[in-house]
């Protein structure tokens, strides 16, 4: 076996694994595979933060919580059980058990917080962004804007169409869309997400992205991808009969190959006399 394909089948099976990390070393994946077990690996610092936060925090504590109430219960089953016990104590009160499990809880829920409030703080937190989009949901496609100074033009990025896939070109069945958004790699990219007629939820699994897209409100997100690749994400708040067919698709590409982009972008999308695409201005 090659090296190569040794690499490919390692990969394989760390993603199979829930070992990001190691998947990543062949080549980011954007996307699930069956199988998988664990988070799509990630691709920016925040959506690291989150599985660290999640498999070396979170799951610890769920799991020794878990199995020290399995142990009790098991415990009073079989040491308070009738035959056991036929004489049930009449203990009403025991100060020092009362003061555990209602402090202990307390100190969970603190370390728990502490390290939750820093990476809330900088998931909503936008730097100074090299790029700016506007997210808007529809039932049931979204719809991408890049404003002026970045292309100045607008598009609608629908699901291509399970017997129109074409697997030769890498499209995947309820993911691929007929006009991903692009975006530079290792950039600061800012989303501006709004719904234009019920709410959904803009989601990148890579990106540590989900945010709810909202009608009359204008939500932001941002995120630096550290790899060029394709990644994807769907709404993930139920809108309706075709929740399940509004994919997002993102190609992060090299700077120059992102500049080429806006300029063929730019005489595809932009329509002779259309209003100049607006984003808000946020005070950072």
């Amino acid at each position: 076996m090659s090296g190569k394909n040794r690499m490919v089948k390692f990969a394989a099976l760390a993603v199979l694994m829930g070992l990001p990390s190691l998947a990543m070393a062949a080549g980011p994946i954007g996307h699930a595979v069956p199988g998988q077990i664990g988070f799509i690996p990630a691709d920016t610092s925040l959506a690291h933060d989150i599985h660290l936060f999640h498999n070396d925090l979170l799951l610890p504590i769920i799991t020794v919580i878990c199995l020290f109430v399995l142990a009790l219960l098991v415990y009073v089953s079989v040491r308070f059980n009738e035959k056991s016990n036929p004489v049930p104590s009449r203990t009403t009160h025991n100060t020092m058990l009362e003061m555990a499990w209602t402090v202990i809880p307390i100190l969970i829920l603190v370390v728990i917080a502490v390290p939750s409030f820093k990476l809330l703080t900088n998931q909503l937190t936008l730097p100074k962004p090299d790029v700016t989009i506007k997210v808007t949901g529809h039932q049931w496609y979204w719809s991408y804007a890049y404003p002026k100074g970045q292309g100045d033009f607008s598009f609608d990025s629908m699901l291509i169409p399970s017997n129109k896939i074409d697997k030769a070109k890498g499209q995947l069945r309820l993911l691929s869309v007929d006009n991903p958004a692009v975006v530079p790699v290792g950039k600061n990219i800012v989303v501006q997400v709004t719904g234009a007629d019920v709410i959904h939820s803009f989601t990148v699994p890579s990106f540590g992205v989900r945010i709810d897209a909202i009608p009359g409100r204008l939500n932001e997100a941002w995120f630096k991808a550290d790899h060029t690749g394709t990644f994807y994400g769907e709404c993930s708040n139920i809108c309706g009969q075709n929740h399940a067919y509004m994919p997002i698709e993102f190609k992060v590409v090299s700077q120059a190959d992102y500049a080429a982009w806006l300029l063929t972008a730019k005489k595809q999308f932009a329509m002779a006399g259309s209003s100049p695409v607006q984003v808000a201005t946020a005070a950072h």
